[in-house]
């Protein structure tokens, strides 16, 4: 019976703090969508290369992903996300926008 409590303090203690925290500013935006989107997909974020605020409060941000590491690394594939976060920090949306070489130049 103890045991039993103990694991759920646990438990409910690991869900509180996978909360997302509220955003308190463009770089902070940046940081907690890479992570989320990271974490979500399982692959390493690269960087973010836009953020802005929606109409809504919250954030829309661009995030790099690296999909497939190749070696030499500028022959890898990267990917660019468009993040959807809530004003609470939240995970609203997410999709897949552009895939590109790492080498590649932007036209």
């Amino acid at each position: 019976m103890k045991e039993e409590r103990a694991r759920q303090a646990r438990s409910a203690s690991s869900r509180t703090s996978a909360r997302p925290k509220p955003v308190s500013g463009a770089e902070d935006a940046a940081r907690q969508a890479a992570g989320t989107l990271g974490e979500l997909i399982g692959r390493p974020t690269e960087g973010c290369s836009e953020v802005a605020p929606t109409e809504d409060e919250g954030w829309r941000v661009s995030v790099d992903v690296v999909e497939v590491p190749r070696i030499p690394d500028t022959t890898s594939l990267l990917a660019t996300y468009e993040v959807e976060l809530g004003k609470d920090g939240s995970l609203v949306s997410y999709r897949r926008v552009r895939r590109y070489w790492r080498g590649a130049a932007d036209t």
